[in-house]
């Protein structure tokens, strides 16, 4: 997986790409990432990247000149073009799971930073094939925007957790979103997780998880994720391919709380 990340503070990703997964998959050599200064693709002394917007208005926008001419230097360094180029823009489709999952499978991907009050809309309409948001709020920049897709796609590069059960039970991890699969909680949210001590301070890890009865902790398992995911994001359930015992379970919190269960 090699990441392309167009920005004009490079050095922002040095403590990023320094510590943590991303340095461990660099050093194993799972993952690749190229910081480009946009700077450097600009013709004038200025190295000037932004102009004020036609039409007026506060604030000033990136030019397109540079951002084509990084992007065509990236592809043409590549030998192809038949990868994404993705916008971090908060006009973006949100950066869902899924979406992380289908990025995984590239070999290359292009990050472009927008800054200031954004970028020339002709990157987003001729040259990025699809622009991302990381979530429903503005930040100053896409310099963390990109350094969370680098994250979330890192994680699903074969090799680089060493244990893909411990990516593909996370979480919104949609592989096996099935209710009737063994681990058919994922798609929902990750259940409840406990270590040792058994108990701290008087507070007890749950019975069932120390029993050594697989069947019954991954009944309670499934159940606890289907509980927090109805308290928390409970638009997630009414996606999610539920079981009839699913649903008796969740009528049952129903019941007892009053909460309308999903149908």
């Amino acid at each position: 997986m090699k990441f392309d990340v167009i920005s004009i503070f490079p050095d922002f990703f040095s403590s990023i790409t320094g510590s943590g997964l991303l340095k461990r998959a660099l050093a194993e050599g799972k993952v690749e990432i190229r910081i480009h200064d946009l700077r450097g693709f600009t013709d004038d002394r200025h190295r000037t990247v932004d102009d004020r917007p036609f039409g007026g208005g506060p604030g000033m926008v990136f030019k397109p000149e540079p951002i084509f001419r990084a992007v065509e230097a990236i592809r043409a360094a590549a030998g192809e073009d038949a990868f994404p180029v993705i916008l971090l823009s908060p006009q973006g489709s949100l950066l869902t799971q899924r979406r992380v999952e289908e990025l995984a499978r590239q070999r290359q991907i292009i990050l472009i930073c927008g800054r200031y009050e954004g970028v020339d809309e002709r990157v987003a309409e001729y040259l990025a094939t699809d622009e991302l948001s990381i979530g429903d709020y503005v930040l100053s920049g896409g310099e963390l925007a990109a350094a969370v897709v680098m994250e979330c796609v890192t994680r699903l590069v074969p090799g680089v957790l060493g244990n893909a059960e411990s990516a593909e039970q996370d979480s919104f991890a949609s592989r096996w979103a099935n209710a009737e699969e063994p681990h058919g909680e994922r798609g929902l949210l990750d259940c409840p997780h406990y270590t040792r001590p058994a108990d701290f301070r008087g507070i007890k890890v749950p019975e069932v998880l120390l029993s050594g009865h697989h069947e019954a902790v991954h009944r309670w398992r499934r159940q606890r994720s289907l509980e927090k995911t109805l308290h928390r994001r409970p638009e997630l359930i009414e996606r999610f391919p539920l079981s009839r015992h699913d649903r008796e379970w969740l009528e049952g919190i129903q019941r007892a709380t009053g909460r309308a269960a999903p149908r």
